[in-house]
């Protein structure tokens, strides 16, 4: 242990995978947030917190059974002339749920309060743990595959996940209040969603895309936006003058 807290290459390592871990932990936050938007207030941020620290505990189970793990990659069965693996069908069903609750959301947001009421009045505190559940995990299998792929040691990998998850607690509230009082962040957040759940439907058929250029247009995108929020607040009325006309 001794040896292992001694080593620079060691911190190197754990300070990049908890980087890695915290920037792919970005849509969980984001989901969760959305999600215990419809519960009532005084139980969101209890929710929100049991969501991460589920997430914490299903990177650090998963970590302990790699074997696991390797077995998924397997092949179950074929579709479409490709291999389905363990593995692959968790990132299908997990993209098609993304997407589906994503855009369930977008038409939820745009109906009106009249329905948004309603959702949240039904939506039970059950209901959204289980759903962060199914997410957490098809979340937690694409995290911890990046960290077994970068990282040897069990020990590393699981104090990154610990640290990540203790960071992203000290964001999500914030992130969820700005989320939840922007509509147009909300909209932008749901459409990244449903980005994600593209890209995880076409990983589980072997179709790479690199995640670096969803988060690269999200990021642009929301600086964009903040921008508009911005000038929003400071903007004053602006009376429009006909056009000038020659000879008037």
């Amino acid at each position: 242990m001794l040896e292992l807290l001694t080593d620079p290459q060691v911190w190197i390592a754990f300070a990049t995978l908890t980087a890695l871990e915290l920037v792919l932990g970005i849509d969980n936050i984001i989901f969760i947030s959305i999600l215990v938007d419809k519960l009532p207030p005084a139980n969101r941020e209890f929710a929100r917190r049991m969501g991460l620290f589920m997430a914490m505990f299903m990177r650090i189970g998963l970590l302990l059974v790699l074997a696991w793990i390797v077995g998924l990659v397997a092949p179950l069965f074929s579709a479409f002339g490709q291999e389905i693996s363990g593995r692959d069908l968790i990132l299908i069903l997990g993209g098609l749920f993304l997407i589906w609750k994503s855009t369930t959301e977008v038409h939820q947001s745009l109906e009106g309060a009249h329905e948004q009421k309603a959702s949240v009045a039904q939506a039970t505190f059950t209901s959204v743990m289980l759903q962060i559940i199914v997410i957490d995990l098809v979340f937690s299998l694409d995290s911890i595959i990046t960290a077994v792929g970068m990282v040897d040691d069990v020990r590393v990998m699981i104090a990154a996940v610990v640290a990540s998850v203790l960071l992203m607690m000290v964001f999500a509230t914030p992130i969820g209040r700005f989320v939840s009082a922007h509509p147009t962040i909300k909209m932008l957040a749901l459409a990244f969603l449903v980005v994600v759940g593209v890209v995880l439907v076409a990983e589980g058929f072997d179709h790479h895309v690199p995640k670096g250029y969803v988060y690269f247009a999200m990021a642009f995108s929301v600086a964009v936006e903040m921008l508009n929020i911005r000038m929003r607040k400071k903007a004053k009325a602006v009376e429009l003058h006909p056009p000038h006309m020659p000879g008037s």
